[in-house]
């Protein structure tokens, strides 16, 4: 069924590079119900829907696709979520409405994966923008880790930012767990981020701020059922609080998330074809659209292939069987919901992790062409605008409106496709109407 012998693997090898993809991206259990949790969903419901979106893309990945890819809740898009649109809003949406809009762009999303205009669309922004991206997303969420510990606080006297108190045990111990972690990391240690979260928990436990739960394993549950399931009602909402901006930030994101990811980890498997074509695309380009609907119906942010996949591949993670192994475990961590939720709690344990994706993250920008300041202001703008106005949205809106614009000084305006003609259009209605 996996093409084991076809792709020079053993059910070994696929097994133990499975382990090896979880361990590193188990950390999602533990981070996504601690971010929407500021958002008021219930802990509880993030951590079975992270498990339930988690175990339906990566099984299609695998059974369908072919791919030693694990889907799971993306990071930054959960940041978007809670942060830009939730309280964003100050009141006015709640995070039901918001999940509406995950609903309705996972449903665009499987319409577009199904149809060559996904490709088209990846296509028509400039590979700068697409860098920009997630180099101003690894900011944020960076920007994220650092505020939740503590370590940066609101500053009285500049109403600007300032540094914490370093002397509060939760700071000493958020250092010392992105230190130890990153040590880990540089030794490449299988696992590094949950070894290091698991090291930062003991110590948390034994100094008082981690307080275990009377039981730690439990049968999952879902506190508030299935969210949603009307489309009706859904496209309702989008159109009562105007939210198509929200939908089109989370498609955008998600594409480029997913796309670069599954490109970049099938290259390093030596899966795809001579002419740099992605095999079986169109069936692998579904599995993150289908478990963002269904996410969205239980009650979690969009879903994108996990670059933590690299780690399965380096393992000899070669065929689908990797991606069934590491959903298999994501079924068995279903089991340990109290535990997770108790851990979520502490700041310490989760900020580290933040820090260490967020700085994964921006590496993309060593690949951005700063020869000339009509490419170099766009991205500056993504950059610097997400995390200095916590939404991702806005920052992509200031660089796909600066770009088009730029190159019509430029005298370069047929370069620019007509869909980022459009983009830019749909922005500055957004920025000024909506």
């Amino acid at each position: 069924m996996f093409q084991l012998e076809k792709n020079n693997t053993t059910v070994k090898r696929e097994v133990f590079a499975g382990i090896t993809t979880f361990l590193t991206m188990v950390y999602i259990i533990i981070i996504n119900p601690a971010i929407l949790a500021q958002a008021g969903v219930p802990s509880d419901q993030v951590f079975i829907a992270t498990i339930i979106s988690t175990v339906i893309g990566t099984l299609w990945m695998g059974l369908v696709a072919n791919y030693p890819i694990a889907i799971a809740p993306g990071m930054g898009l959960n940041a978007f979520f809670t942060f830009s649109v939730v309280l964003a809003s100050k009141g006015e949406i709640s995070y039901m409405t918001a999940f509406a809009s995950v609903f309705v762009a996972g449903i665009i999303f499987v319409i577009l994966s199904l149809t060559p205009f996904r490709e088209k669309l990846i296509d028509a922004i400039p590979n700068n923008l697409k860098y920009s991206i997630t180099a101003g997303i690894g900011l944020f969420i960076a920007f994220l880790g650092l505020r939740s510990a503590g370590v940066i606080i609101a500053s009285k006297d500049t109403n600007l930012l300032t540094l914490g108190d370093l002397t509060s045990p939760s700071v000493l111990l958020t250092f010392f767990g992105l230190l130890f972690t990153v040590i880990l990391m540089v030794r490449r240690v299988p696992g590094a981020i949950f070894v290091g979260m698991l090291v930062t928990g003991i110590i948390a436990y034994f100094t008082g701020m981690l307080h275990m739960p009377e039981k730690i394993i439990a049968a999952p549950h879902l506190p508030e059922g299935i969210l949603m399931w009307n489309p009706i009602e859904v496209f309702g909402e989008i159109i009562e609080y105007s939210l198509y901006g929200v939908v089109f930030s989370f498609i955008l994101v998600t594409l480029f998330d997913t796309t670069g990811t599954m490109v970049g980890v099938a290259k390093q498997a030596g899966l795809l074809k001579e002419d740099g074509k992605l095999p079986r695309a169109r069936k692998a380009l579904l599995g993150d659209s289908i478990a963002t609907t269904v996410g969205a119906m239980f009650g979690t942010s969009p879903n994108a292939a996990f670059v933590e996949s690299s780690a399965g591949v380096a393992a000899g993670g070669r065929t689908g069987l990797t991606a069934v192994t590491v959903a298999v475990l994501f079924i068995v961590a279903s089991l340990f919901g109290p535990l997770v939720g108790a851990v979520s709690d502490v700041a310490a344990i989760t900020s580290p992790v933040l820090v260490i994706v967020g700085a994964l993250m921006i590496s993309s920008i060593k690949d951005v062409d700063w020869s000339s300041m009509d490419e170099t202001l766009p991205v500056f703008l993504v950059m610097l605008i997400m995390p200095l106005t916590s939404s991702i949205s806005t920052g992509i809106a200031f660089g796909f409106i600066a770009y088009p614009i730029l190159k019509i000084a430029k005298g370069e305006w047929k370069k620019v496709h007509p869909l980022l003609y459009l983009f830019a259009i749909l922005f500055i209605v957004q920025l000024v109407f909506l």
